[in-house]
């Protein structure tokens, strides 16, 4: 600026100013957040230097909405949040990124440096709780510092096995100024580099592929965010090899591409003599690698970006360390010049075509039931044959998400969001509301259909208010089964109501029994739908997906009894046992 007189005066810049000019040129182009003293001034800035600011309900979901814009932009998203309650809050989107091994970086207002330990407003030693919870946890000493403490968070997110980072800002700091020419300018940071694998481990991972009776390749959520689809798709083919994704793994290929036998799983994991690992952890999502869900003498190729993986729970033949993408093209490299592919014509492959033939007879049964209320075979059914090919399925929930896996095809790598590795519920509104702004900026007019249980939609539920604020135009079908796992009836209900205290009596998996979840939608002037039948299943989610105004919500009555079917280990889940 300049001063009356005429002569140049220092030029000055916030601490707030510091911070959003710091994210917008590490390429951080969403934050989201709830405001309040001492962040508000923080958020303006964001808003002022270009990055879009969305404006949550709830710091768990704000921080679950930060998560998914890094796994489906590749750059982070940024948290806002509060001193004390707001950061804690956040925590559990920061375990959840890091659990899934997706970049974010929470910001965290905190309470000033000259009140430190003397009580100050919602004072707690937040750095420290937050290290924890992510990769790299820092408080920048002075303004000059935050360009290069913003850029390490970013860079730490993104670098490595990504996951989550937080910034510490006083509240003293805000607004407090420093003369533009005394700080550094930080430049961006580039994308992670490229690892490749070791050449005689990829040879060797080869030839024991070569030598494998039943193959199978196991596509994970670390294939989707390393954007492997195309060298993939091009090596699934070439080596002819059957492929079974891991829930989020689902679209990396096709669901419905010849090779995939995700339709015959327990028998592809169970039956397996060599299995390729691709950017997929032997947690407890693929049952650890262990008897009996696996043959005791099974081989495993893992190709993993983090060295730390190798080994977790079963010893890999071969271990392939490096960027995905690279070390699936090199395999491709490897098997074209050798000429090799696995035949079609052998007894695993027809062994895995009958299963998934028996397995699409059973659930094609529970899918033409016409008894009402509905079963969750029948809705999935009249869902899935209406749903856009290139829409992205947010979901979760206990059998809303399990079913809804096998039923719900995906045909897009990185257009399944779910409860993930750490199995958390909650996670749906903030992950819809992050794709929604994401599919808005980058106009690639792809819908989001949010498919919740009634439990894990509660979780949340509050954000439909900002889907409704923002207009996004996203489709909530809420699988109403009036519980966690199941509920009971109406009727049962009203019965046990008059038997006594419902605190003693109620089971404590029930809910209200048809609650009105429509409702809450419509009091925000959002589309709300209460459906019974196919008939009203199928007329409302054509006028949802048809608006493009405004968001939509279908409360969609299930019969309270309706469960999976039958399956081989009723233990695939902790909610069967």
């Amino acid at each position: 600026g300049h001063s009356l007189n005429g002569t140049r005066t220092m030029d000055e810049v916030t601490g707030a100013q510091l911070i959003a000019e710091s994210l917008s040129a590490q390429r951080v182009d969403y934050m989201f957040g709830i405001v309040g003293v001492p962040v508000i001034e923080v958020a303006m800035a964001a808003q002022a230097a270009g990055i879009r600011y969305v404006g949550m309900r709830n710091e768990q979901a704000a921080c679950y909405a930060a998560s998914v814009i890094g796994y489906l932009t590749g750059r982070p998203g940024a948290c806002l949040v509060v001193s004390g309650p707001g950061l804690i809050h956040a925590l559990g989107g920061m375990a959840n990124a890091n659990m899934n091994c997706w970049p974010v970086v929470v910001i965290g207002g905190s309470s000033d440096r000259n009140q430190e330990t003397a009580g100050a407003f919602q004072e707690f030693p937040q750095v420290e709780a937050c290290r924890l919870y992510s990769k790299f946890s820092a408080r920048p000493s002075s303004l000059e510092a935050i360009p290069s403490v913003i850029e390490k968070a970013v860079r730490s997110s993104m670098y490595g096995r990504p996951g989550a980072c937080y910034v510490d800002i006083a509240g003293d700091m805000v607004n407090a100024t420093v003369d533009r020419s005394k700080v550094r300018v930080v430049s961006c940071c580039p994308p992670p580099p490229v690892a490749l694998a070791d050449h005689g481990a990829i040879t060797e991972a080869v030839s024991v592929l070569k030598a494998a009776k039943r193959p199978i390749v196991i596509v994970g959520k670390g294939a989707a965010h390393g954007r492997a689809e195309n060298a993939l798709r091009e090596f699934v083919e070439m080596a002819g090899l059957p492929f079974l994704p891991t829930p989020m793994g689902k679209g990396v290929l096709p669901d419905d591409h010849a090779n995939c036998v995700a339709a015959a799983r327990s028998r592809a994991l169970l039956q397996a003599d060599v299995v390729l690992l691709l950017g997929a952890r032997l947690n407890w999502i693929l049952h650890f690698g262990l008897p009996p869900r696996f043959d005791p003498d099974v081989k495993f190729i893992q190709v993993d970006l983090c060295p730390e993986e190798m080994g977790n729970n079963v010893r890999p033949c071969v271990a392939l360390l490096g960027d995905i993408n690279a070390v699936v093209t090199q395999l491709l490299e490897c098997v074209r010049k050798e000429g090799w592919n696995y035949p079609t014509e052998t007894e695993w492959w027809s062994t895995l075509k009958d299963k998934i033939t028996a397995n699409a007879k059973i659930s094609k049964a529970l899918a033409v039931q016409s008894a009402l209320p509905m079963n969750y075979y029948t809705v999935f059914h009249h869902v899935s044959q209406l749903l856009p090919r290139d829409c992205i399925i947010v979901s979760e929930g206990a059998n809303t998400m399990d079913i809804g896996r096998t039923m719900l095809n995906n045909y897009l790598p990185r257009h399944r969001l779910d409860a993930g590795t750490f199995g958390t519920m909650g996670v749906g509104l903030g992950f819809a509301i992050a794709a929604a702004v994401v599919e808005r900026t980058e106009n690639k007019g792809r819908r989001v259909v949010c498919v919740e249980g009634d439990s894990a939609f509660g979780f949340s539920g509050m954000e439909v208010e900002t889907m409704c604020r923002y207009n996004l135009p996203v489709v909530i079908i809420v699988v109403n089964n009036n519980g966690i796992y199941s509920g009971v009836d109406p009727g049962t209900w009203r019965e046990m109501a008059k038997m006594g205290d419902l605190t003693s009596i109620a089971p404590p998996v029930s809910l209200l029994p048809e609650a009105r979840y429509d409702e809450i939608m419509t009091a925000f002037g959002g589309r709300g739908f209460l459906v019974r039948t196919v008939e009203e299943l199928h007329s409302s989610l054509q006028l949802s997906l048809s608006d493009w105004e405004r968001p939509s919500l279908l409360n969609v009555l299930i019969d309270p009894s309706s469960d999976r079917k039958q399956q081989e280990f009723p233990w695939l889940t902790r909610s069967n046992l």
